[in-house]
């Protein structure tokens, strides 16, 4: 099998896997509705936390994670090339983004990418997660520090690429893909962002 068919694979592959709505399920499972009718229509953790509670919540995150996780871990197994990973990775996030089993309606990403970013460049994991995480916290507005920790993910990624010598190009590119799509999927917190009206985390509404 050629490698263009298996960067193929590993792409659907990744897509298949990501489009298993954690939070989606969950809901189903234990609440008997589904998460996207309530609060602000979104399945990720955050919308968990909201209508469903801390328990609930977590175990989004953590389905939401792993599938990160998990399809870099494919396709590195496969191809065992960074472009695997990334191909994988990739396919994961969009899947998590327009699940195919759930309407192509899922969540934002952040999760998905996180998970594939734990992996790929746990350095940087631990960065955006001291420097963003905290933002959460202080400010009760998740979607903020997600913006920001995505928007930082592909210059922290060129920094370290020219500090080990590695060619940037496949690493930023990536990084700037994915950066994309994620404020693609968060233009409306990015608009309430700006006009101060986005809503914090113990409040209702969106």
């Amino acid at each position: 099998m050629s490698v263009s068919v298996k960067l193929i694979l590993t792409l659907v592959i990744g897509y298949l896997l990501g489009s298993i709505s954690t939070g989606v399920i969950v809901s189903r499972v234990f609440g008997h509705k589904d998460i996207r009718s309530e609060g602000s229509g979104n399945s990720g953790t955050t919308n968990m936390l909201r209508v469903m509670g801390k328990k609930y919540a977590l175990l989004t995150f953590a389905g939401d994670l792993l599938k990160g996780i998990v399809a870099v871990l494919i396709g590195k197994a496969w191809l065992g090339t960074q472009a695997g990973e990334i191909v994988g990775a990739f396919g994961a996030i969009l899947g998590h983004n327009f699940p195919l089993y759930f309407g192509f309606k899922g969540g934002k990403g952040i999760l998905a990418a996180c998970g594939a970013i734990l992996l790929m460049n746990p350095d940087l994991f631990v960065v955006l997660f001291i420097g963003f995480v905290p933002i959460a916290f202080i400010t009760r507005i998740v979607s903020l520090a997600s913006v920001l920790g995505a928007s930082a993910y592909p210059i922290l990624v060129y920094i370290k690429c020219r500090l080990i010598g590695r060619p940037p190009l496949l690493d930023v590119t990536f990084a700037l893909i994915c950066v994309a799509l994620i404020l693609y999927m968060h233009r409306e917190n990015v608009k309430r962002l700006l006009n101060g009206t986005e809503k914090k985390i113990g409040r209702p509404g969106k």
